[in-house]
């Protein structure tokens, strides 16, 4: 079986040899590609805890950028190899450039769009920056992203990435509480736009928030409009708290292609997002826009409970893309790499 090497910058939690992470996709891409791989993963260490399992067999980790690439350079001696980098990162731009110096082709793929994120991070100077990374990086490699705006005009395939599978779709049930409940599910980052978020309800008691996350020594106790939920790795309590909710929302800065908007649509349950992120409509029905303060959102919260059996039925009509599609598309073009 051909070998595939995955490399990421994603922070990756040993405990006894079992790895984890905070990233649902750094599990599910590399489990998914095993089917037609040898996959191994190569990820930075963290001492922080995470919450998603990685249930592949060769996983790797280093504290630092020389051992990292190292790791690299060692990998190289094998034949049949493939080499899938995920994002664009420090760690990854040096990877993809010691992966050419070998003659060596890695393939890229693009999750997100980094020009934003970095600007949110670090400002006008992490866009530069992020800037010369992709500039070289997409110059020397095989790129794939899931967005095509995202590829800046480079040439490269787009894939449908999605966690969706048959226990998405089926089952669907209907919401019984009156009250109005929004569900955030994400990770606690800036450019996630989840601060602001709680900025804008966290006195607004008529607007019930459930973030379901990394919780990261944040405290929610001073809000009585806000519960926090650890995050959850069984996929029918995850589901069963969707069903417990009346609208998502997903306030992020950047997106690419949400996989929590995907699970909100497949359980017909409408989603909130801002105007930053408008390109993930897609067509699909059940997606509203709201500006980013808090007489838009309840107006918009307002519009979809008046309406609510209406748009679920027009929910029905979205066609949404699947794991085993995603994980089928993504290696047939890594084997054409």
């Amino acid at each position: 079986m051909q070998k595939l090497f995955i490399i990421s910058n994603e922070a990756i939690y040993e405990n006894n040899n079992v790895f984890f992470c905070d990233n649902k996709d750094l599990k599910s891409t590399p489990e998914g590609l095993e089917k037609n791989f040898e996959v191994n993963l190569i990820g930075r260490k963290t001492n922080i805890k995470r919450s998603h399992k990685i249930n592949i067999k060769n996983i790797k980790v280093f504290n630092s950028l020389i051992s990292f690439l190292r790791e690299i350079i060692r990998s190289i001696k094998n034949e049949n190899t493939n080499y899938l980098l995920i994002s664009i990162s420090p760690y990854t731009f040096f990877a993809c450039i010691f992966l050419r110096l070998f003659k060596k082709k890695p393939i890229i793929y693009l999750r997100s769009n980094g020009f934003d994120e970095y600007k949110i991070i670090l400002g006008h100077m992490g866009y530069i920056i992020y800037y010369f990374m992709f500039t070289i990086s997409t110059s020397i490699s095989t790129n794939i992203s899931c967005r095509k705006y995202i590829l800046k005009n480079k040439k490269g395939f787009v894939v449908h990435p999605s966690q969706l599978n048959n226990k998405w779709l089926e089952n669907k049930k209907k919401f019984n509480n009156s009250k109005k409940k929004l569900l955030y599910v994400g990770r606690m980052r800036k450019e996630k736009g989840i601060f602001s978020l709680i900025d804008i309800l966290k006195d607004k008691n008529d607007i019930q928030l459930t973030i379901v996350g990394e919780e990261e020594n944040l405290n929610f106790n001073s809000y009585d409009n806000i519960d926090f939920v650890k995050i959850i790795n069984n996929e029918t309590e995850l589901i069963n708290i969707f069903d417990e909710h009346k609208i998502f929302i997903l306030p992020s800065f950047t997106e690419g292609q949400p996989m929590a908007l995907l699970e909100s649509l497949s359980r017909l349950r409408p989603a909130i997002i801002f105007s930053e992120i408008d390109h993930v409509i897609q067509n699909r029905a059940g997606i509203f826009i709201s500006e980013r303060n808090y007489e838009s959102l309840e107006k918009t919260i307002r519009h979809i409970d008046d309406n609510y059996e209406s748009i679920q039925e027009l929910m029905k009509k979205n066609k949404l893309p699947t794991f085993n599609n995603f994980i089928n598309n993504l290696s047939e073009i890594i084997l054409k790499n």
